[in-house]
């Protein structure tokens, strides 16, 4: 029936390439960050013990794995499942069989990782892990090289997309001044979470400049997103907007997989021609394997289906869109689908890094010999260059950021330092440094500075990459004789 012809789109053969391969691509490097500290940070013996979750936990509010019983043997198995499952989808084998192969697959790596997501607590708090979810999700029904890409599934895609661009958009018009005055990039740079290594140079661009970056960002973010729906080829023309902006942003900071997931999701709406256009040397003609005819009647039963399921599940972000008090960064189901998505609604002034040190010395006086601990992603070393780590999630060093916006009487940040003074071997490979190469200090401390970058004069003559000037004591000297776990009395 040529009704039906309608819900295959042969001319999406490249997108729907980009799609499986790169959103499996990230599970990979999730499942492999996850692998690396998640034990850590939340297993047996982690600073948020799992099991110890689990006794409050409700299942019905979030599905796990995990809910009968945790172990860290068996959250490896589920990390190495994980990696094996996406490394096949990157390398294109499940596609290469019936389209049920490659839905199955990805419905395991969102699975698997959900049940990783629901117990991850704060550790796991970021929009990027229901992004993810998400994602992994919808391009589950995209099918294999045996049918031709449904296009109800990448409208469904592109409709994703929308939301994390046009919620963030809105996030920052509703939020600080910053964002409608045209100043939030004379902050943003130095200020973000993990600065990478041309966040400097970003910084010190002129600030007509920053202006520009803050009128380009809400185009793209409040105008662009509608044309991703528009007929080609302009509907490819938004997407490599939308491309663009989330490649400046990947050059200029470290937000783990939030800016690739976006570059990777925007080809939905990039047609075959289009790619071929811009790059000449990929095919024009992305057909299924020889022999097959249009998608199957099964097939296209259950695309609909999960079709019907995402369209229903869309009316409560449509509402928080248009709402006064829009949420950002929310799942308004138990399975994390059809999120709402937002970012930065007000930018923060001024950098304020919590800095840890410890000591050998029996007396932790002034005169002792402080020492500072190294994190890799996260600003200490005044005249190291900060690394670029993104699309890799270095989970400590983010919240180590948030400390000072609230508060450093965090349960996990007094689990951290008792880990210190143990000198854990776990937690010490989170670190890039450790002074006392795996011996044990007496005392361990936190101390606040006020971080900028520095100028081009102020790096010719210093060397130094961060001027920091130290504010106050934010928890005094512990030991293991006193309780991490408790504020220190007063």
């Amino acid at each position: 029936m040529d009704w039906v012809s309608w819900f295959d789109a042969p001319e999406y053969g490249f997108a729907r390439n980009v799609l499986q391969r790169g959103v499996a691509a990230l599970y990979f490097v999730a499942f492999l960050s996850t692998l690396n500290q998640f034990p850590a940070l939340l297993g047996e013996r982690g600073l948020l013990p799992v099991p110890d979750y689990l006794e409050g936990f409700s299942a019905r509010r979030r599905p796990t794995l995990f809910r009968w019983h945790y172990s860290d043997r068996l959250l490896r198995a589920v990390c190495l499942a994980g990696l094996a499952v996406s490394a096949l989808l990157v390398a294109g084998v499940p596609q290469l069989g019936p389209p049920w192969v490659p839905l199955i697959a990805f419905l395991s790596l969102w699975l698997l990782y959900m049940s990783i997501v629901n117990v991850g607590q704060t550790f796991y708090g970021f929009g990027w892990e229901m992004l993810l979810l998400e994602a992994g999700f919808t391009v589950a029904f995209l099918g294999s090289d045996q049918t031709e890409p449904p296009r109800t599934i990448l409208i469904l895609v592109a409709w994703l997309v929308f939301r994390l661009e046009f919620g963030a958009g809105m996030i920052k018009i509703r939020g600080g001044r910053e964002w409608r005055d045209l100043t939030a990039l004379y902050y943003h740079h130095e200020t973000q979470p993990m600065p990478g290594p041309l966040s400097r140079q970003a910084h010190l661009l002129p600030k007509p400049f920053h202006r520009l970056e803050v009128v380009g960002n809400h185009f793209a973010q409040l105008v662009v997103p509608f044309f991703l729906f528009a007929p080609q080829p302009v509907a490819s023309a938004a997407a490599g907007i939308v491309i663009f902006t989330q490649l400046w942003l990947v050059g200029s900071g470290n937000f783990a997989w939030l800016n690739w997931i976006a570059i990777v999701l925007a080809f939905s709406a990039v047609s075959d021609q289009a790619a071929h256009a811009v790059l000449p040397f990929l095919p024009l003609d992305w057909h299924p394997l020889e022999g097959s005819r249009g998608n199957p009647p099964y097939w296209l039963a259950i695309t609909l289906v999960a079709t019907l399921l995402l369209v229903v599940l869309s009316y409560w972000p449509v509402r928080n869109l248009f709402s006064k008090q829009q949420l950002m960064n929310a799942s308004f189901n138990r399975w994390q689908l059809v999120n709402t998505y937002g970012a930065f609604g007000t930018v923060t002034k001024q950098r304020v890094e919590i800095v840890v040190e410890g000591t050998l010395d029996e007396d932790p006086g002034e005169t002792a010999d402080w020492r500072e601990y190294g994190f890799k992603g996260k600003p200490g070393d005044v005249r190291r260059l900060p690394r670029q780590w993104a699309p890799y999630h270095l989970r400590l060093d983010w919240l180590m950021w948030f400390l000072p916006l609230r508060t450093v009487h965090e349960e996990w940040f007094y689990a951290f330092l008792a880990k210190l003074l143990e000198a854990d071997p776990r937690m010490l490979r989170l670190l890039r440094h450790d002074p006392f190469d795996g011996a044990p200090p007496h005392w361990v401390r936190a101390r606040s500075y006020l971080y900028r970058f520095a100028t081009r004069a102020e790096f010719r003559e210093t060397g130094e990459r961060w001027v920091r000037t130290p504010l106050y004591e934010a928890i005094p000297p512990l030991s293991l004789r006193r309780t991490p776990g408790r504020r220190p009395a007063r």
